[in-house]
């Protein structure tokens, strides 16, 4: 059964693809133009009631939220592809761990940054420079920890690659794209585990890819 993933050609909707690479899922991608307004359609709304992606259907399975699919499709199939959950109840509890700060402390200072500077730029509104300057800081915070845990370990989780590495991928790409890489590049270690983790061949055939995109 090919999984169907919904959603656009950006942000959470690769963090789910990288996971189906990993873990040798075949997929095909059905694009959903959120710009256009396609995620408000009647019939998306029927399969995400909050019009939000990226959603799959895996034959009458249905389900959204990106790192809620992350685990789904990790421990579904955790004998086969790249183990992302750990291999002992220990393992895994750090990993989901990892996952809620990315989830509750990386990403939303990064999304800040993404909506007032990237959003910002393609629909015409001035970022506002107080917001930039507040979320640069709470991520500078947040990163700092980060640098202190990757000095101990290659990976957050411990020394294997994880849910919690792969759930940053998308996110932390977008501060390229602000010229913002300064707050990865002055962190020894930040760094390491940055050029480790993005040039996973995973993430380079989704980064590289447009959608549609078959696997």
């Amino acid at each position: 059964m090919v999984v169907k993933v919904y959603g656009p050609d950006f942000a959470s909707a690769k963090r789910v693809l990288v996971c189906l690479i990993e873990k040798e899922v075949e997929f095909e991608t059905l694009p959903i133009d959120i710009i256009k307004g396609q995620n408000k359609d009647p019939e998306f709304l029927k399969l995400q009631p909050f019009g939000v992606v990226p959603v799959i259907q895996d034959g009458d399975y249905t389900l959204f939220e990106s790192r809620a699919i992350m685990r789904y499709y990790a421990e579904k199939y955790k004998s086969q592809g790249t183990d992302l959950l750990g291999k002992t109840i220990e393992e895994r509890g750090v990993v989901e761990q990892w996952l809620e700060v990315e989830a509750q402390s990386y990403h939303p200072a990064i999304d800040n940054l993404v909506i007032e500077i990237l959003f910002g730029r393609k629909r015409g509104i001035p970022p506002d420079a107080k917001v930039i300057e507040e979320s640069e800081k709470k991520l500078a915070k947040v990163l700092d920890i980060y640098e202190e845990r990757l000095s101990k370990s290659k990976y957050l989780a411990g020394d294997f690659f994880s849910l919690a590495d792969l759930s940053h991928l998308p996110f932390t790409k977008y501060l390229a794209d602000m010229g913002k890489m300064y707050l990865i590049e002055e962190r020894k270690h930040v760094k390491a585990w940055w050029d480790d983790i993005s040039n996973r061949p995973s993430w380079k055939k989704v980064f590289s890819s447009r959608w549609p995109l078959l696997e």
